[in-house]
Formats: structure tokens, sequence, C-alpha cells
């Protein structure tokens, strides 16, 4: 590859500092010091690509991860929020929705009821869970709960019937199945003279998994209607809304907030679980920075390599001084050098890690067939495959602080050499 960056230079008649630059990265053969350099030199190059490569699988992988979790998340809280922080209930919910759908980005809108209580069954059996009302009907608009249901269905919650839909892990803790019954606790009040929790008996009609414990296993599903009954609700508590983009939920949560009752609360989804988000951003982060170790540690490499270019091209140095070369020419010469394996190694970990990044599915569901093993258990983990998702965003933070690491490896070395003496250089030459 220096070969032909090489002949290119010649073609284009650059300055002799990328000339000899070039040469001094190609493999020299003339002695054993020469080779042993080249070896480090090509051992600095492939710790910059390995580096890079690491970098863009793993982050790769972990914005998979967090892609599934935030549409599983978003497939059942919505995109936007709107409700009434009075807590007395939205008793023309339509018109509030009607308003909300005249904005473009929105496709869908359902009314909800939240609750939070204790479910009971048997009397030893005690679950703290958020019971939602909500309307059958209505509740695909804005979630993709009713695909999620494993056992009975939407429509089994019928008014007055007191039919409740537990998530899966809240079923199996509460050991109840279809059928069975299972007492709801809700605190009424914060008075001394009120602190008796009002009871209701519901059946357990159906259960759900959308692959997310904070939903599986603390969410319970019941009728809009009976839901309301139990706190004597005049309405829903709010109203949730899908849109087209779900990336464009902030701009549209502002939009809102011009045209509807001031006294309303609207929150977007990326609001709804702040601190989920918070921490994930943060854990992304803190991997960037470890792994950007590794690529500064070639780097280091990159340094020795140099250090020894210098010493043993210190009488070349001397001639092209004593034939009117500057130091800051010198300099650059030795940053051509650097540069160069910089740029060569993180064009090699660029490609090997997108190439990697866009099959890892495929590569570690290779891997487990022929080794009969399971990275990803899916009773635990919810998925079978490895997700992963390219940005192209994180693909240049890392190739631009590959080629930074590098470019700054190179300022040491290449200063010792410009400060090298023609004199005492040729002494012993």
């Amino acid at each position: 590859m220096a070969n032909c960056v090489l002949y290119c230079v010649n073609l284009l008649k650059m300055p002799f500092e990328w000339l000899v630059g070039l040469r001094y990265t190609r493999a020299g053969r003339r002695n054993g010091r020469n080779s042993f350099i080249s070896f480090i030199s090509a051992i600095s190059m492939a710790g910059i690509g390995l580096g890079v490569t690491a970098l863009i699988v793993v982050l790769s992988v972990y914005n998979g991860f967090q892609t599934v979790v935030t549409e599983r998340m978003v497939s059942v809280l919505g995109h936007v929020e709107i409700y009434d922080p009075r807590g007395v209930g939205l008793e023309d919910w339509h018109a509030v929705a009607a308003d909300a759908a005249r904005n473009r980005q929105v496709t869908g809108a359902a009314p909800f009821l939240e609750l939070q209580g204790m479910l009971v069954h048997g009397g030893d059996r005690l679950q703290p869970s958020i019971v939602r009302g909500v309307l059958p009907g209505e509740e695909p608009k804005v979630s993709d709960i009713g695909m999620r249901i494993t056992e009975g269905s939407l429509d089994d919650l019928k008014p007055g019937a007191f039919n409740i839909i537990l998530g899966a892990e809240l079923a199996r803790e509460l050991d109840v199945k279809p059928g069975d019954r299972v007492a709801l606790a809700i605190s009424q009040g914060n008075s001394v003279s009120n602190m008796a929790p009002t009871m209701r008996s519901f059946t357990v009609a159906g259960t759900f998994e959308v692959g997310h414990n904070q939903f599986d296993a603390g969410l319970a599903l019941v009728h809009m209607q009976d839901a309301q009954e139990i706190i004597n609700a005049s309405g829903p508590f709010g109203i949730r809304l899908r849109l087209q983009d779900m990336q464009k939920s902030r701009a549209v949560a502002d939009e809102l907030r011009t045209v509807l009752p001031a006294n309303l609360v609207i929150y977007d989804w990326t609001k709804l679980n702040t601190a989920w988000f918070a921490a994930v951003k943060s854990q992304k982060n803190m991997m960037f920075i470890i792994l950007t170790l590794i690529i500064a540690v070639a780097a280091f490499n990159l340094v020795a390599t140099l250090v020894m270019t210098v010493t043993d091209k210190q009488a070349d140095i001397a001639i092209l001084r004593t034939l009117g070369a500057s130091r800051f020419s010198i300099m650059k010469i030795f940053v051509v050098q650097g540069a160069l394996v910089g740029v060569f190694g993180t064009a090699i970990g660029v490609v090997c890690g997108v190439l990697l990044a866009l099959n890892v599915g495929h590569i570690v569901g290779g891997i487990e067939k022929t080794f009969g093993i399971h990275f990803l258990a899916k009773e635990i983990y919810f998925i079978s495959a490895v997700p992963s998702d390219l940005r192209w965003s994180d693909v240049g933070a890392i190739g631009a602080t590959s080629l930074l690491l590098a470019l700054v490896s190179t300022l040491y070395p290449s200063w010792r050499a410009s400060r090298v003496k023609p004199a005492e250089a040729l002494r012993y030459e």
C-alpha cells in the first residue's frame, strides 16, 4: 500500500518530505534493525486497526441493545403523553385528542388511567404494580401491547366484568393463571383517618410479554370503566399519542403545548424515562473511553517506532540538514511517517469494524451453532440474536479519534528528529 501511495506522490510531484516519509514507512530490508523497526510499525498499525474494529463493533452492539429496549419501552408507553396533573380526569378527552390529532405527525390517540397498588393472591403473594385502565378498542392505536398478549386478548377486558391482564413475570410471581382471582389494594388519600386501602377483586383474563422487565413484572391492564369506578374518577387521567416518526416526539410535544390548554402536562417518550436514557448515555460514553485506550496503547507503540526510526536515521537527517532542509521539514518527514501508519491502521479498522458490525448477528449465530453454546438466553434477555445498530456518526468519531491519537504520537519523535545536530550525527559515519 505504501508503494502505491509513493507512486501517486511521485506523479503529483509532492514535496520531498512526503517522499522521504513514505520511504521510511515502507518495510526496510537493508539490515536487521530496519526489519525490526518495520515489524514494530506493522504491530502499531495492527493495534490501531484492532482498536478501531473493537470500538465500532462494541458500540454497534450497544446501540442495538439500546434500540431494541427503547422500541419495547415505547411500544408500551406511547410516543407522547398528555395528562391532567390535578388527577380529576379528563371529562372530554375526545376533544383533547381531536385537537392533538390536527398535528400531522399524530397517527393515533387513546386514553389511559394509571393506578399504583398492590396485587394480592392467596394471602401470601403480594406484588406492587401499576394498573393501567385502557379502552380495548382504542389501545391498539398507540401501543403494540395487544400483539404481545400470550394468553387471552384485549377484548376480554369488558366494562363491569373486572377482568385483568397481567405481565407474564407478574403472573409468575403471583402464581396465577387465567381464571384465577387476584385482589387489588389501592390506598385512598394520605390522611390518618383514611388509611384503609380500597380493595377490589379481579379475574385474571390473560397475560402479556413485551420483553422488558419493567412492564412484564410490574404492569397490569384493566378496562377504563373499571379503573374509574375504583377511584370514582370522572374520566381518564391522560391521553397517549403515536407519531409517524418517534424521533420527532420532542418537537411535536413543543407544538402541542402551544395549542392545547395550559393546564395540561405534555411529555415525550424521552422524558418519561429520563434516568434510564441518562444512564445509557453515560455507559456508552464510558465504553467509548475505555475501548479508546486500546487505540492509545497502539499509539504508544507508534511513538516507540518513530523514536527508533529517528535514532536509526540520524545520518540521513544530518545529510538532509546539510543539503538545506529546515528543522520544520525534518519534523514533517516523521509526522508523515507516523500519520500514514495511523491512516492505514484506521482505514483497516474501519473496514473490518463496519463489516463485522453489519454481520455480527450471523457471526455469533454461526459460533453458537458450531460450538453448541448460547450467548443470549431468550428466557433471560427475551432476544435470541445479538442486535447491532451501526451508526456512521460513531464510525466518524472513532476514526477521527484514532487519527488524532496517531498524529499526537508523532509530535515528540518528530521534534526530537528536528533537534539532531548534523556534525555530531556524522562524526562516526
